[in-house]
C-alpha cells in the first residue's frame, strides 16, 4: 500500500508549474489559483515528511516524534509567516487552529484508527502521552485568557488593543520559555519516557534510509518551493473565500490546515500501522503542542517586525471553544497508554462536527 500511495502523490506535483502558470497568465481566476497551490502544497509536504521520516528512523521515538513535527509543521508556518505579511491576522489565527484542531483529531483519528483496523490493541508509554496533553491544556489556557481579557475588561477598542497586544506578547514569552522547558524533558532529562521502541529495523520506505545529507537537502528543497506555493496561496484566500461563499475562517480552520498536515498525516498513519504508536502519538498531540506554544507566540513576535501592525492571541470564541473541546477528549483518549479503532472513530466524528461548525458559522460571529 505504502509502495503504491507514495508515487500517486508524487504525481501531484505537476500542479506546481499549473499554479504558476495560473498566477501569472489567469490572475483573475483566484479559485483555480488556490486550488492548485493547495494541490502543489500536498506532495511537497509529503516529500517533506518523507525525508525527516529516514532522518528519524536513526533518532528513536521521540527524536524522531520531536523531527517530524518541526518538520511537519514547517508549511503550517510558511503558509501563517506569508498570511502574516499580508496582515491576514483572522487567516492566520483560523490556521492556527486548524493545525491544532487538525493533527489531535484529524491526523490522531486517522492514525489510531488504521492501527486499529490492523491491530486490535495498541500500547504507548501513557506518562509520555500525558505529559504531551498538559502542555496542550496549558495552550489552551493560553488562549482562553486572552479572548476571556478581551471580552471581560470593558476597555476601550483603543486602548483594549494596546493592552490586548502587550499582553499577547508577554504570554508568547512564557509559551516560548515553557515550550523549551518541555523539549528539556522530553530530549534530555526524561528522554526515556519518549524513546519507545525506537526506530530501528523499520526503514522508512522498506529498504535502507537516506543519510542526513540527502535528507537534509530535500527538505530544504521542499521548504523552499512550499514557500512559494503558499505565497500563492495566501494571495487568493480572500478572493476564493468571497467567490465560494465560505468564510476565510472555515478555509483557515479546515481547508488550509488539511493541506498543511499533509505531512503529519501520512508520517503518523504508517507508523501507526506499523505498531509504532508512541511516535504516531509524539508526531500528532507534539505537533499541535509545538503549534499553540511555539509557532503561535513566535508569530506575535515575528508580526512586529514583519506584518503591517502587531498580531495578538486573542483569539474567536468559536475557535477557543474548539480547541478547548479537541484538547479534552484528545486528553482522554491519551491517559490510558492504549488505543483501539473506536477511539479514532470518536476522533474524527468530533473534528467532522466541528469542521461543520466552521463551515456554518457565519463570518461576524467568528470576529472577536
Amino acid at each position: 500500500m505504502k509502495a503504491w500511495l507514495r508515487p500517486s502523490i508524487s504525481w501531484l506535483l505537476v500542479f506546481v508549474p499549473i499554479a504558476v502558470g495560473f498566477e501569472h497568465f489567469a490572475p483573475s481566476n483566484h479559485i483555480a489559483i488556490f486550488f492548485f497551490a493547495c494541490a502543489a502544497i500536498i506532495p511537497l509536504a509529503g516529500w517533506m515528511g518523507r525525508a525527516t521520516e529516514h532522518w528519524a528512523e536513526k533518532a528513536g521515538e521521540g527524536v524522531g516524534g520531536f523531527l517530524n513535527a518541526t518538520f511537519g509543521n514547517a508549511a503550517e508556518m510558511i503558509i501563517a509567516i506569508m498570511a502574516l505579511r499580508k496582515g491576514l491576522d483572522s487567516v492566520v489565527k483560523a490556521s492556527l487552529t486548524g493545525s491544532i484542531l487538525g493533527n489531535i483529531l484529524l491526523v490522531l483519528g486517522a492514525a489510531v484508527l488504521s492501527g486499529g483496523f490492523k491491530y486490535p490493541s495498541q500500547r504507548f508509554n501513557a506518562t509520555a502521552a500525558r505529559s504531551q496533553s498538559t502542555m496542550l491544556i496549558l495552550a489552551a489556557v493560553a488562549l482562553i485568557a486572552p479572548a476571556g481579557f478581551h471580552h471581560l475588561s470593558g476597555l476601550s477598542a483603543s486602548t483594549g488593543k494596546l493592552v490586548e497586544g502587550r499582553l499577547s506578547f508577554d504570554i508568547s514569552l512564557v509559551l516560548l520559555a515553557t515550550y523549551a522547558c518541555g523539549l528539556i524533558f522530553s530530549l534530555h532529562t526524561h528522554k526515556g519516557l519518549f524513546a519507545g521502541e525506537g526506530g530501528h529495523g523499520h526503514p522508512a520506505e522498506g529498504g535502507k534510509a537516506w543519510s542526513v545529507g540527502k535528507s537534509v537537502g530535500i527538505l530544504a528543497a521542499a521548504t523552499s518551493m512550499v514557500a512559494w506555493m503558499s505565497e500563492i496561496l495566501v494571495g487568493s484566500v480572500e478572493a476564493t473565500a468571497k467567490d465560494l461563499g465560505m468564510t476565510q475562517v472555515f478555509i483557515g480552520v479546515v481547508v488550509v490546515a488539511i493541506i498543511g498536515n499533509a505531512a503529519e498525516h501520512s508520517t503518523a498513519i504508517f507508523a501507526a500501522m506499523r505498531n509504532r504508536m508512541d511516535l504516531s502519538i509524539g508526531i500528532a498531540i507534539g505537533s499541535s503542542v509545538q503549534i499553540a506554544m511555539f509557532v503561535a507566540p513566535f508569530l506575535v513576535l515575528l508580526s512586529y517586525v514583519i506584518a503591517p501592525h502587531p498580531m495578538d492571541l486573542v483569539f474567536s470564541v468559536p475557535e477557543v471553544l474548539a480547541v478547548a473541546l479537541a484538547v479534552a477528549i484528545s486528553g482522554q483518549i491519551a491517559s490510558d497508554g492504549e488505543s483501539n479503532w473506536l477511539e479514532g472513530v470518536q476522533l474524527l466524528a468530533v473534528y467532522v462536527i466541528l469542521a461543520l461548525v466552521f463551515y456554518f458559522l457565519p463570518e461576524s460571529a467568528a470576529a472577536h
